[in-house]
Order: structure tokens, then C-alpha cells, then sequence
């Protein structure tokens, strides 16, 4: 049987309050991001060179998030890359923006078709 969206976006969401909980547990404080865009912000940031027209934030199934340590807002992808390795493994469509050739560290998405990020 094939996933719908809304089943994929469920799945997406559970995942993401996973994730939060790992982050926290591994001592990250974590505050969100952009979980949604729409077609037209995501036209103006690909006018701008920030982002894709396909963006999976319009789908719903990409979101950004914030890390901090002891109060530090960590910017850096590197920073995100023990969470990223963990949200890469709940499974193959599971993707971390830190390893996307311009790298995004704090995307977490999941993909509709199992191999566009």
C-alpha cells in the first residue's frame, strides 16, 4: 500500500518530536524554525539563491530547527551532525540537510519519493 501524503506528514510529525526528545536527552535545547512555507516565499527564495522552488517545507515534510547549548545558538552544520546521523537513521527517507551539496544542517525532512532532498 502506498503512503499518502497526510500519512507521510503524520509520520514526518512523530518523527520531528523525536527528534526533539533525542535533543534534548543528548543536551541540546531546541527551539523551531520554518515548518511551512508557501510556493510563493519558496519562489522568493530561490530568486534570492536561499532555497528550491520544490521546497519540501511547502509539503510540510521539512522543517528547520534551532540548537542551543548552554544558551549558544549553534549555527554551524557540524553542530547538528550527531542529530542529523540519528534522524538518518529512522530510515531512507529520512534526510539531514548538513549532507546537501550547499550543506543546511538544521533541515530535517522527509522525502515524498524516497530520493529527492
Amino acid at each position: 500500500m502506498t503512503e499518502t501524503l497526510r500519512q507521510k506528514q503524520s509520520r514526518f510529525a512523530l518523527g520531528v518530536a523525536l527528534l526533539i526528545q533525542h535533543a534534548d536527552g543528548i543536551g541540546y535545547q531546541v527551539t523551531l524554525g520554518e515548518a511551512w512555507r508557501t510556493p510563493e516565499q519558496a519562489k522568493l527564495n530561490a530568486s534570492r539563491g536561499i532555497g528550491t522552488l520544490s521546497s519540501l517545507h511547502i509539503e510540510r515534510l521539512a522543517i528547520d530547527i534551532n540548537l542551543y547549548r548552554d544558551g549558544e545558538w549553534l549555527q554551524k552544520s557540524d553542530d547538528h551532525k550527531p542529530l542529523g546521523e540519528w534522524w538518518e537513521s529512522l530510515g531512507p527517507d529520512y534526510k539531514w540537510g548538513g549532507r546537501f551539496q550547499r550543506a543546511d544542517g538544521n533541515h530535517y525532512s522527509i522525502t515524498p519519493d524516497g530520493k529527492r532532498a
